[in-house]
């Protein structure tokens, strides 16, 4: 099997590591400045449980270079993924699976929704670019469950968690509801086999939903205040606001068939497991990267806007984030939510 990994970051680094480490397949990297340069002297390199993990990596920027992939891998941020769609046709082949290994609510999702008569979302893509270049019937949904980041360019530190869910977007594709496509199939067989801990789902919008419900508010308002999680669930009014906002989000995901059966407090429980964790979003702050509110939040507040939900505290933190972001150069000042173009 051909597997392509665009963006060799903290979690495409992880999985196309232990691909290339276990051999089974052809594991190429599309990337580019001191990553591409990393993997082409080094090769993949993941530090895991105190053992360097390595494997050989055809690395390039120009997807033409690798020609059509079987698997196509995307883990690059939110805000990068409109130019990337744009440059991996000559990885797509006709039946060349995609699985975005990404955070927050993907660009496909409402795509083969009747009750949103599978209209791409305006918040993460857009004039639904991305849903021209990577057609929905190419991606394998998926949820990553790692905590991974980056020590020097190309080289990925495991630091917990090596689950995977992934499952087909639309049933059609499976001959029934527990039945697993062949392509999903195959992709899980080649992870389980590369040592991840693989869960086929019959509903891959649910699992996104859930993991999206608890980086909802922890994300963003880490994003603003710079406090890891610990503290943030510590403050009775943060702890109170992200309960009420969560409770929007619960009632929109119940309307799209992805319902949440914990209550908040149950939520909060498994969060302050992590201890003083911080997320990604405070991660790419610190590092003054472009911050993922679009598919965290503002695909949030677009849905709530077209089921005719309201909203009012996802707003709230949409608003203040956006806001945080544009002062500090993480957002960019002209975008539209749901149409809203303040």
């Amino acid at each position: 099997m051909k597997v392509c990994i665009v963006g060799a970051g903290a979690i495409g680094g992880f999985i196309g590591a232990r691909l290339a480490a276990k051999g089974d397949c052809h594991v190429a990297a599309l990337a580019r400045g001191a990553t591409l340069k990393a993997l082409r002297e080094h090769g993949w390199r993941l530090l895991q449980d105190g053992t360097l993990i390595r494997g050989p990596a055809l690395a390039t920027q120009h997807a033409g270079e690798l020609g059509v992939q079987d698997l196509v891998i995307i883990a690059v941020k939110g805000p990068s993924l409109a130019a990337v769609a744009q440059q991996i046709g000559p990885l797509l082949g006709p039946n060349t699976a995609v699985l975005p290994a990404m955070n927050g609510v993907p660009w496909w999702f409402a795509q083969g929704l009747p009750v949103l008569r599978g209209e791409t979302l305006r918040s993460v893509d857009p004039g639904g670019h991305i849903a021209k270049a990577i057609p929905y019937s190419h991606v394998v949904g998926c949820v990553v469950h790692a905590g991974t980041s980056i020590s020097e360019p190309g080289l990925v530190k495991h630091k917990t968690g090596r689950r995977l869910v992934i499952g087909e977007p639309d049933k059609a594709a499976t001959e029934s509801d527990t039945t697993e496509s062949i392509r999903v199939t195959r992709v899980a067989e080649l992870l389980s086999g590369a040592g991840f801990d693989v869960t086929v789902s019959s509903n891959i919008r649910s699992n996104i939903w859930y993991k999206l419900w608890g980086n909802l508010t922890m994300n963003p308002l880490s994003a603003i205040t710079g406090a890891t999680t610990d503290r943030m669930l510590d403050d009775p009014l943060v702890l109170e606001f992200c309960s009420a906002a969560m409770k929007e989000a619960a009632e929109i995901g119940a309307s799209l068939g992805c319902e949440i059966v914990e209550t908040p407090n149950e939520r909060h429980e498994v969060t302050r497991k992590l201890g003083a964790f911080r997320t990604s979003m405070l991660q790419d702050v610190d590092a003054h990267h472009m911050i993922e509110l679009d598919s965290i939040v503002g695909a949030v507040y677009e849905l709530g806007c077209r089921l005719g939900l309201p909203t009012p505290n996802i707003a709230i933190l949409l608003g203040l984030t956006r806001l945080f972001g544009r002062v500090h150069g993480l957002y960019p000042e002209a975008s539209t939510t749901n149409g809203d173009a303040a």
